[in-house]
């Protein structure tokens, strides 16, 4: 079974809207920076990678799953292109808060749906993200979790780190053992 790093999207991935907000066009998905480093760090380690991600958008009817798709095509062909990077895949819980599914994080459903697919081992998985909600998620799914947040808040997460940035010096020097 293979090892695989899951990314939380927004946050993580490219710059987040904020509290409410939606990311609908190419236009307003900004990757962050650091993230390519970072994906290029994991892939060197023999890690598979997978964005696990949470678009009530589309359950709220702000965005088709077509759309949605076409945006992550064309970010995916930018991280090729610009970067020489690809991601294995790109997990999508398109359900409303209140429709209760088991694929919205913090329940594990995309990476436990995402580990059947890719034939993951979770508990030698990692989940990155920066909301409580992707380290609920990675925990309940078995893997170890990273909580990427500026103000340190307590968490369940095996690690805590201010910024994606931080995160690549962390594994550069050893300090962080993927």
């Amino acid at each position: 079974m293979k090892r695989c790093v899951f990314f939380d999207r927004d946050g993580i991935v490219n710059e987040s809207p904020g509290p409410g907000r939606y990311v609908l066009t190419a236009e307003e998905f900004r990757l962050i920076p650091a993230f390519p480093r970072l994906l290029a760090r994991v892939r060197a380690a023999g890690f598979a990678a997978v964005i696990a991600t949470n678009q009530q958008a589309v359950g709220l009817g702000l965005i088709t799953r077509e759309a949605l798709d076409r945006l992550h095509a064309l970010f995916r062909e930018r991280l090729w292109l610009e970067h020489g990077l690809t991601v294995d895949a790109i997990m999508v819980c398109p359900h409303r808060a209140d429709e209760g599914c088991g694929c919205r994080k913090p329940k594990p459903g995309l990476l436990m749906e995402a580990a059947r697919q890719g034939g993951y081992d979770l508990k030698d998985s990692w989940m990155i993200g920066d909301a409580e909600r992707d380290v609920e998620a990675g925990r309940a799914a078995g893997c170890r979790t990273i909580l990427v947040h500026p103000a340190f808040p307590s968490s369940a997460a095996d690690w805590v780190v201010e910024s994606l940035e931080s995160l690549d010096i962390l594994i550069a020097e050893g300090r962080l053992i993927l």
